[in-house]
């Protein structure tokens, strides 16, 4: 999901302050009847806070479901519309609770004011109150609770007297001792030995804390020097991504998959500003921008970008590779294409990436890739750096376009270096399997668990 933010998966830790606010204005009685939470013989709650958690937590509750099909599953995911989750609800077999709200920052309202502001506007205390009296009562109702993210749902469950299981995304021991570090935050976490802090070491140690599962063994390795039992049975976030043969019509091209991040109007931004840079580079073999996009940023912004770079509708017909539109410029060819990243990664030699949890798949494929951070709120520079630490330095953050054009250059001439550089990220992202072991987990260590409260 290596220079890995609280990514994808950013920290939410601002917004927790906000739940207590106005507790005594609203009871749980006032709740709107929709969200009520009903009971069954045997449920499991879902908290998830970022786009990358949530797509971890459907692959778990996919993987838990063929072992406990009788088990009725919910998700409440906290932050963003929780759109990934809208195939499992229309198939009937998980049911979506709690308001939604869309959080101009995307979910980093804790590293910029401007943001904190923007969320506040959009109504972000009502809805987190509403979220956490949502919690308890479902705790009262005998529900059981699956933390994917970091400490703002992880305190949700554990103020709500319910037993959790606590899976911790987007935090990485990698981050801070894959050095050099001169930050102070890094710094910060050799003195802790750990990237978690002690009030999230004390949530995760507390009796109704059934098991605690982090990304990587070093992550674990640095909670059970402060008490905690943490493992590390496996990353959710490789599986059901594999390698297929590059089509015919591509293989003439050095194939680029461009990601842009999925959080408006920064993915607008970061879509210009990739491909702007990758244009500058002197090929004399043609390239392919493979775009594979989310439900943000829409076609028609990127098209709109498209033409006023100069590039023209392509009228030929490129059917096996499963874009929406394709656009050509000086001989290059530009596809875009919604929810066609497992499929392009699989084609591509080099990232242009400034996204979270795709770039990791990516780079988790063998597959080295290159930033160009920008202005933010999330993929700013030090989001970058401590990404490129996360992934071993499989992606490499560039500070300006020439030095990003120059980059691209070397890893596209050089085959072993290109090879080597995947090989770190792959290594640092683990092998596939990660969903069952965990849904194995769940299974034994909270489902069947006897309540402690």
């Amino acid at each position: 999901m290596k220079a890995a933010p609280r990514f994808e998966l950013g920290i939410k830790d601002l917004q927790s302050s906000a739940l207590p606010l106005g507790h005594a204005a609203i009871s749980e009685d006032e709740l709107p009847s929709a969200d009520r939470i009903s009971s069954t013989s045997q449920s499991l709650l879902v908290l998830s806070n970022g786009h990358g958690e949530d797509l971890i937590a459907l692959r778990i509750l996919t993987a838990l479901y063929k072992l406990r099909p009788e088990v009725s599953y919910e998700v409440m995911p906290l932050v963003g519309e929780g759109k990934i989750f809208v195939s499992a609800i229309s198939e009937g077999w998980v049911r979506q609770i709690g308001p939604s709200t869309y959080l101009p920052s995307g979910g980093f309202s804790n590293q910029s004011f401007q943001g904190l502001l923007a969320d506040l506007s959009s109504g972000l205390l009502g809805t987190s109150l509403i979220q956490w009296l949502l919690v308890r009562k479902a705790a009262k109702q005998g529900r059981k609770i699956l933390v994917v993210g970091d400490f703002f749902p992880l305190i949700y469950a554990w103020s709500s007297c319910a037993d959790y299981g606590f899976i911790g995304t987007p935090k990485s021991d990698y981050t801070w001792c894959s050095g050099p570090g001169k930050a102070l935050s890094d710094y910060y976490h050799c003195l802790k030995k750990s990237e978690w802090d002690p009030w999230e070491w004390t949530l995760m140690k507390s009796s109704r804390c059934c098991f605690v599962a982090v990304r990587d063994s070093l992550t674990a390795r640095g909670l059970r020097r402060h008490g905690v039992d943490a493992q590390a049975p496996g990353n959710p976030m490789m599986d059901d991504l594999s390698r297929i043969p590059v089509p015919s019509a591509l293989k003439n091209y050095r194939r680029l998959l461009l990601l842009c991040g999925s959080r408006m109007p920064e993915a607008g931004e970061n879509f210009k500003r990739l491909l702007h840079a990758s244009e500058l580079l002197q090929s004399q073999t043609p390239l392919a921008f493979l775009v594979a996009l989310g439900s943000e940023p829409a076609l028609e912004l990127l098209e709109t970008q498209l033409r006023a770079r100069g590039y023209c509708l392509c009228q030929l017909s490129y059917e096996d590779i499963n874009a929406q539109v394709c656009f050509q410029k000086n001989g290059n060819l530009v596809f875009l294409g919604k929810g066609q990243f497992s499929r392009w990664a699989s084609w591509t030699e080099v990232g242009i990436a400034n996204a979270g949890t795709a770039t990791e798949q990516l780079v988790g494929l063998g597959i080295p890739a290159l930033s160009l951070p920008g202005s933010g709120p999330q993929f700013k520079k030090g989001f970058a750096v401590r990404q490129s630490r996360l992934l071993g330095g499989a992606v490499t953050p560039c500070e300006t376009s020439n030095e990003f054009v120059e980059k691209l250059g070397f890893l596209l001439s050089n085959d072993s270096f290109r090879n080597f550089q995947g090989f770190l990220g792959s290594r640092r992202m683990g092998s596939t399997g990660g969903s069952v072991a965990l849904a194995k987990l769940v299974s034994e260590l909270l489902l069947d668990h006897e309540e402690r409260c």
